[in-house]
């Protein structure tokens, strides 16, 4: 049975195939239009996982959206009759759910009239609890799904047991955790969609001195529930203008003016950072922080269980993930590749492959790399083709059969402090390089982080980079020892080792992590053996093979982007080539 899962008309389309329960493909559309978090219909996204998979459309049995038009009509009903919004927001909404409902004019309008696929919608949130239970190595745990809103729903929170999920509890609109967080980056002068992580980084430079006021601005209630105090808050009434037609995701400002009343103004994009504002974005992640263990503790309460999963938006806030196990009542958790909304359609695919179809389960995300893949000749054809722009760059390539000794050379280019780009296997699925789209740099080097910025990323200062580390290495560089296969937690380096990997310590003595074993990405596995045996230091600094775009998908665009920054050495496949 082919189950084909999507994520489409909201930001970071995707697609996915699932066959007889197992993960085929997975991919999300920005990759291939080139566009950051692209909102749309996700038809090349939908195409490579047909081809990884051999299959054409009409091979199709079903097709798994991971959003539900028809879901809690009651609370929607509800919501316009005691706040009587604009009727320009509810248009808005209603043009998107008739996208929704009608998706399967769009699939046969893209891929022919052929196409037989039984089309499945999935509650936003539901598809949410699904892509972490389903596909984690727990047979039953407790799952909890926090984002902005989806299907009306902004929290949801169950447990999984087998093939089935029960859902114990959730928050309408208009309360969510997510939209605050959204509503304080975009006050903080970060107004791009997905820039809270922005916020994140910033939060660890200051000191939560607001959060007493943040108290009148998230309200926790009984049995982890929790509320905004809406005079804060335009999205309830005015409504926030969202654009999710075939491109990059726009977002109207959320907050209302009272939030300058209160917290002073608002800092305008490019402005500088100034003492207040670290201390705001401290206070914002310590309130998050506050009402999302509020949640996981009321859960953990009622069920007892000691693992979790967990995923939604939220479940990339990869500071408050880091102290889960830290806090004693979960001693597991599991956080799958792609939380965020591309994530939805695995859960989508995998509702109905378990849940409604009552499969059992047999498949656990381990690994990310879901995604397109290229082999040789493709490679040589690009380098080929690009033969003379790598001359008038000085640039030499050559190709390297012997793996032992093209990890030699690219662990000594990391050794003396060059900026390396590192292309191999199939692309990582989820918005982190995970060592096969990745930029690799030394994390001993103090100024690392500088060059980086100046060669390459040229972004804010107090955005870290994260450590790739061996797996069995972590218990000593790290006070936790724990899998973290997807760079999903931040866990405090120790103190010892501060010193001696500044490039990936963050101001709080802290590193976002990946852990790298070799069963998972052997390749890479045995490049950071390399590292660690000229230097003694077992992690390499990885950041994403990009430059203020999507993570490159084809080698033409790692060559790209190689050529246009000042990028040292580049290894595509078995071939290295250098500046």
């Amino acid at each position: 049975m082919n189950i084909l899962g999507i994520n489409a008309y909201h930001g970071d389309a995707s697609a996915c195939l699932v066959r007889d329960g197992v993960l085929v493909a997975a991919a999300e559309e920005e990759r291939f239009r080139r566009i950051k978090h692209w909102a749309g219909f996700p038809k090349e996204a939908i195409t490579y996982c047909l081809e990884a998979g051999g299959i054409k459309p009409g091979d199709i049995d079903h097709i798994a959206v991971n959003r539900n038009p028809g879901a809690h009509l009651v609370d929607k009903a509800l919501f316009v009759v005691w706040r009587n919004p604009s009727m320009g927001s509810i248009g808005e909404r209603l043009q998107n759910r008739v996208k929704i409902a009608r998706i399967d004019e769009a699939f046969r309008a893209a891929f022919g009239k052929g196409v037989k696929a039984r089309f499945h919608f999935i509650e936003h949130h539901l598809a949410h609890l699904g892509s972490a239970f389903f596909v984690s190595p727990f047979r039953e745990a407790d799952i909890v799904s926090v984002d902005g809103f989806g299907d009306f729903v902004s929290t949801m929170w169950g447990w999984g047991e087998g093939s089935k999920i029960t859902v114990a509890g959730h928050v309408v609109f208009p309360h969510s955790l997510g939209l605050f967080y959204l509503a304080m980056t975009q006050f903080l002068g970060f107004k791009n969609y997905g820039d809270e992580y922005k916020l994140m980084g910033l939060a660890a430079y200051g000191k939560p001195t607001d959060l007493p006021k943040l108290h009148g601005v998230v309200r926790l209630k009984e049995r982890g529930r929790f509320e905004l105090n809406l005079d804060y808050f335009r999205h309830h009434e005015e409504g926030t203008a969202m654009t999710w037609n075939d491109g990059e995701p726009r977002i109207e400002d959320a907050y209302s003016k009272k939030m300058a009343e209160v917290f002073g103004p608002a800092r305008k994009p490019g402005e500088p950072v100034a003492e207040r504002h670290k201390e705001l974005a401290s206070s914002v992640q310590a309130m998050y922080e506050e009402a999302f263990f509020h949640i996981l503790e009321a859960l953990q309460r009622q069920t007892h269980r000691t693992a979790l999963c967990l995923a939604g938006g939220c479940g990339m806030n990869s500071v408050a993930n880091g102290k889960i196990l830290s806090r004693g009542s979960y001693k597991q958790v599991y956080i799958q590749a792609a939380p965020g909304d591309a994530g939805g359609a695995i859960g989508a695919a995998y509702c109905v492959w378990n849940q409604k179809f009552s499969k059992a389960r047999g498949f656990t995300m381990d690994h990310a790399y879901w995604g397109g893949e290229y082999g040789d000749d493709a490679i040589r054809a690009v380098l080929g083709a690009s033969r003379q722009k790598l001359e008038a760059e000085g640039a030499r390539f050559e190709t390297i059969e012997d793996e032992g000794l093209l990890l030699t050379r690219t662990a000594e280019a990391i050794e003396q402090g060059k900026v390396v780009g590192w292309f191999q296997g199939r692309m990582e699925w989820g918005p982190r390089a995970l060592g096969n789209r990745s930029i690799l740099g030394d994390p001993r080097r103090e100024d690392m982080k500088d060059i980086l910025n100046l060669k390459i990323k040229r972004r804010e200062s107090f955005r870290p980079f994260a450590p790739s580390i061996l797996r069995e290495a972590v218990s000593e560089w790290f006070e936790d020892d724990a899998d973290v296969p997807f760079m999903s937690q931040v866990i405090p380096i120790r103190a010892a080792k501060r010193p001696l990997i500044p490039a990936v310590t963050h101001v709080d003595g802290s590193g976002r992590l990946q852990t790298v074993a070799a069963a998972e990405n052997p390749l890479y596995y045995k490049l950071i053996c390399r590292f660690r045996d000229l230097t003694g230091v077992p992690l390499v600094l990885n950041t994403s093979f990009n430059e203020n775009e999507p993570i490159v998908c084809r080698p033409e665009e790692a060559l790209d982007c190689f050529l246009r920054t000042k990028m040292d050495v580049l290894v595509l496949g078995r071939h290295f080539i250098s500046r």
